[in-house]
């Protein structure tokens, strides 16, 4: 058997490293599992502006390789790696497999946060990368988006701030949304519909995605809600910007989840019904969703780890 690790991260976004700095400075030694995206969505945005302690804002990255940084200071290790497959909670000791290898720990941290949700149309599918995106921080930069129209789909604070982001780039952003006002914070949404380059598409939804020129985004189909009226936007990129799902797929049978998969835990705590199991950051919240709640759930999942560690002797 390997080495039986005190407690093991599943997960490296805001919870998942906080969860690590606070399990290291107890001497638990934690191993952080980074998953497919070190540093979790927040590393998707540009400006983090909400996040205490930085007047100016931060930049997602620069904030998630400082918490990785604080996290190794006091002895947290970093496995860069996913939890993918043979997931075996209900064993003593915890089994993981990271990798194809597996990973024998007392206690897990489950702070797999959450990924994108999709429209789920074909197009989307056979048109991702092609033109269809879900980072306009990532992807607004390049070239084949310069200076050409674009649309964002969505209505809150995360589709705002794509649609403030590519003003930078596109000639014009389409901001589609299924209501007639935004779901955003007021100030977020005041900004965002006072820019020039913004035009917004009320109580409409995206039907299809056009690739006339094959294999390259040219345009999007809109069916209005109320009318049914059905209209073409051109435009070289869809960034799609609706909400999140929790990435707890994986723990589905062995982990108590709600209809939406998001983790339970057994408030107050961050214990959920796996021994030796707690979960914190996203994929347990769907009410706030901030940087912020998800550190503070991952101090207390920390803290809950080793409340558990001491009990056992």
């Amino acid at each position: 058997m390997p080495d039986l690790e005190n407690t093991v991260i599943i997960g490296s976004g805001c919870a998942g490293w906080t969860a690590a700095i606070y399990a290291a400075r107890a001497n638990l030694n934690p191993l952080v599992v980074t998953g497919a995206m070190p540093g979790g969505l927040l590393t998707t945005t540009s400006l983090v502006e909400n996040y205490p302690g930085f007047p100016e804002g931060v930049d997602g990255n620069r904030l998630m390789e400082s918490l990785r940084k604080q996290a190794e200071r006091f002895g947290a290790r970093t496995r860069f790696g996913s939890v993918v497959e043979a997931v075996k909670f209900a064993a003593s000791p915890i089994e993981l497999t990271v990798d194809g290898k597996p990973v024998f720990t007392k206690t897990a941290i489950v702070a797999v946060g959450a990924g994108h949700r999709h429209l789920g149309l074909e197009s989307e599918a056979k048109l991702d990368t092609k033109g269809v995106t879900y980072c306009a921080t990532c992807d607004g930069p390049l070239p084949v988006f310069r200076n050409k129209p674009l649309v964002v789909v969505g209505g809150g604070d995360s589709a705002c701030e794509e649609a403030m982001y590519l003003t930078r780039f596109g000639s014009v952003v389409h901001l589609i949304h299924r209501r007639d006002q935004l779901r955003a914070s007021k100030i977020m949404a005041e900004r965002t519909l006072a820019h020039p380059k913004i035009r917004p598409v009320w109580d409409s939804v995206v039907q299809d995605i056009l690739d006339v020129k094959k294999d390259a985004v040219t345009g999007v189909v809109v069916r209005h809600v109320k009318t049914q009226a059905v209209t073409e936007i051109p435009c070289a990129g869809v960034f799609i910007a609706i909400g999140h799902e929790p990435n707890t797929r994986i723990f589905k049978g062995q982990l108590d989840m709600n209809e939406n998969g998001y983790l339970k835990v057994r408030s107050p705590t961050t214990r959920t019904n796996a021994p030796g199991v707690f979960a914190c950051g996203d994929c347990v919240d769907s009410i706030y969703r901030q940087a912020i709640t998800a550190a503070g759930s991952g101090c207390a999942a920390a803290m809950d780890a080793e409340r558990d560690l001491a009990a056992q002797g």
